[in-house]
């Protein structure tokens, strides 16, 4: 059975620099999977290769059996890829409703008609209004969103990938600078997201990571250091030493 999401042999150099050291990975279907690392262990550069912000040496990358290497950004987000950011990219100064339903319409390709405030079609506004509730936003939809807490930006953020309907969603620090009483809210609702989505989270909350996560893959200079269960990555001495902080130097 295919994965949701794989990598073969991936390899990313700048010239004498390897930044992603032949990376065999692989997210099942329905996945809860963090991926974790030091800095500078190539998280970033990982997950830039998967969404095709930057081009691989060598290596492949398949989504849902399906090779998607070649494609630009745009193409793969269309087949099912979707992300959120390390730093939101929201329309601050716009409605949480607007922005979630500016998601919707892009997949439904009406878009390019929709004026600010958006469009009142009305599937694209009930199936918004769904998300938010969905997410414990409903009674946010009309704020802007420069006026939530920074929690329930993210939140919004999740909104909006979803809106795109993944097959695999990729959380890019979902719990960055958010207060630790709002970081739990985060994990309720990544708890409740529909199982038929695979769900990769890059996170530096080890907290979060190993109360979400049913496996963890460490990476370590570039490559793959181990994989497993949280108490199998809790418990491997080559973790402890590299990442969470048993012996320094």
């Amino acid at each position: 059975m295919s994965a949701a999401l794989e990598t073969r042999g991936l390899r990313k150099s700048f010239g004498a620099l390897v930044v992603a050291d032949g990376i065999d990975f692989r997210l099942e279907a329905g996945a809860r999977h963090a991926l974790i690392g030091p800095n500078g262990a190539g998280k970033t550069t990982f997950v830039n290769l998967l969404l095709g912000s930057i081009e691989p040496t060598s290596g492949e990358i398949l989504l849902a059996g399906e090779r998607i290497t070649p494609l630009h950004q745009p193409e793969r987000v269309k087949r099912g890829l979707g992300r959120t950011f390390q730093i939101n990219t929201l329309f601050r100064q716009l409605p949480v409703i607007d922005n979630v339903a500016l998601a919707v319409a892009e997949r439904e390709g009406v878009a390019g008609v929709m004026l600010r405030p958006a469009s009142r079609e009305r599937a694209v506004i009930d199936e918004s209004m769904a998300l938010l509730a969905a997410l414990g936003l409903a009674d946010d939809a009309r704020a802007r969103v420069a006026d939530l807490p920074y929690g329930k930006q993210r939140l919004v953020e999740i909104a909006i990938a979803l809106g795109l309907k993944p097959k695999v969603l990729l959380l890019d620090e979902p719990a960055a600078g958010v207060p630790s009483l709002e970081s739990h809210r985060i994990l309720e609702v990544l708890e409740t997201l529909p199982r038929d989505i695979a769900i990769l989270i890059i996170e530096h909350d080890m907290g979060l990571v190993f109360r979400f996560a049913q496996r963890i893959t460490v990476l370590s200079q570039g490559a793959v250091l181990t994989e497993g269960t949280p108490a199998e990555v809790g418990a491997n001495e080559a973790v402890r030493q590299v990442y969470l902080g048993e012996r320094h130097g």
